[in-house]
């Protein structure tokens, strides 16, 4: 019973010469995004034009990714009391 009367109402709209509401926003918020693609940025971007072949780059640097390592080969067993020692901060006394 829904089905006569949408299309009685959207003939009567064809009639007219109008659109529906909600086809009509859907038309314009198409129409809106379509020309919003298009259109140029208007704020820039920061540093230098990454399309510029004559742009200043700060140079290449070299860093090892390995600089602060050490090797952590197993030790050989020992006392627990005495790795402790062997580790701890030393008091006053002892210094």
């Amino acid at each position: 019973m829904s089905s006569p009367s949408k299309a009685t109402r959207a003939a009567a709209y064809a009639a007219r010469g109008r659109l529906p509401l909600p086809l009509s926003m859907l038309t314009l918020v198409a129409a809106a995004i379509g020309t919003a693609g298009c259109m140029p940025t208007a704020m820039t971007l920061g540093g230098a034009d990454p399309a510029d072949a004559t742009a200043r780059v700060a140079p290449v640097q070299y860093r090892a990714i390995t600089a602060p390592y050490s090797s952590l080969r197993p030790a050989a067993p020992t006392s627990w009391r005495e790795r402790n020692d062997a580790v701890a901060p030393r008091s006053e006394s002892d210094r």
